[in-house]
């Protein structure tokens, strides 16, 4: 059937229109972003996560001309916002705030994985490292890793230790020490810091392993006993608290992280547009600033040092997962 000549003729204008814009340079094409961007954290708004990304999207804003704007998409320990990202269009619209959890724990433990954390996205940049920290009740007969590591030995089934949850970072981090140590605890996990740290500082579980931004202030005002942070090098925000290596356990070493992602197949050059705004975000004084008052550290990269890292982490976790015997539906 013959197309009548309006028909047609706009066929023909829309085809031409096509191939033309197919052939044109990436510089004679339309300007990456021109529209908001939506980052997506995978996590509750007041946590770690959820500071360094809006702290990050605010400069990144300025950078590139357009809003990027955070949306808290949680459930399943970061796999419900994780995923919806590695499901996205790749037109650098939707990116994701990825932690150690969403991109080495979670998929060492779940039974059922919603993405594979190499191939379902494209690494853009790291952003920020935030210690653990081994904390105590002040009661507990331990002022040190090594007087702790004695007191576990001399009493293999007597001592708890609590975390913010069931396969979280903080959880793994105690089962690495109990690896590395030769201890015995049993894991009493809670539904968040909050109030796993309410039950260590009433001593009602002796020990915990959290973040040291939101166990500062308990350190500060006395109630818990910092022990160790769990990074390689001390914390700035605590300069008199040894690294857990340092204390007595060398190799020791854990922490959060923050890092963006974006879907698989989003093209170079928009890769490459994040990665320049990110990391310039990260220079900003004030971000330095703001990142040093809750212990975190600024870390930048490439996107292929984010690659790097993010296999890096999933050889260093998978021993530990296996042992623990962590599985989750």
């Amino acid at each position: 059937m013959t197309l009548p000549t309006p028909a047609r003729r706009s066929l023909l204008l829309g085809l031409a229109a096509a191939t033309l814009a197919a052939s044109l340079p990436a510089s004679a094409q339309a300007p990456y972003p021109i529209r908001p961007i939506t980052l997506v954290v995978p996590f509750a708004a007041g946590g770690s996560t959820d500071v360094v990304g809006r702290l990050v999207a605010q400069k990144m804003s300025d950078v590139l001309g357009q809003q990027v704007v955070v949306e808290n998409v949680v459930g399943a320990g970061g796999n419900v916002g994780a995923a919806r990202v590695a499901k996205a269009e790749p037109d650098g619209y939707s990116i994701l705030m990825g932690t150690v959890a969403t991109h080495a724990l979670n998929p060492l433990m779940l039974k059922r994985k919603p993405y594979d954390p190499v191939t379902d996205f494209a690494p853009i940049s790291l952003l920020a490292v935030i210690p653990n920290v081994l904390v105590v009740n002040p009661k507990l007969p331990a002022n040190s890793v090594k007087e702790l590591i004695a007191l576990l030995k001399a009493s293999p089934e007597k001592y708890n230790y609590a975390s913010s949850g069931l396969g979280t970072p903080l959880h793994l981090s105690g089962e690495l020490f109990k690896s590395m140590a030769g201890v015995s605890m049993q894991h009493i996990p809670y539904r968040g810091s909050g109030p796993a740290l309410n039950d260590v500082v009433a001593g009602q579980v002796p020990i915990q392993f959290d973040n040291l931004p939101s166990a500062s202030e308990f350190i500060k005002a006395g109630s818990l006993r910092g022990l160790a942070v769990t990074t390689k090098e001390r914390a700035p925000s605590f300069p008199d608290i040894p690294t857990v290596a340092e204390a007595g356990l060398p190799g020791y070493e854990t922490y959060t992280w923050n890092a963006l992602f974006a879907p698989p197949r989003t093209p170079r050059p928009i890769i490459d547009a994040l990665n320049a705004a990110a990391i310039k975000a990260l220079a900003d004084p004030t971000v330095i600033e703001r990142m040093k008052a809750f212990s975190a550290t600024v870390v930048s990269s490439t996107p292929e040092q984010l690659a790097d890292h993010v296999k890096a982490e999933i050889v260093k976790w998978t021993p530990v997962v296996k042992e623990a015997g962590v599985q989750i539906e």
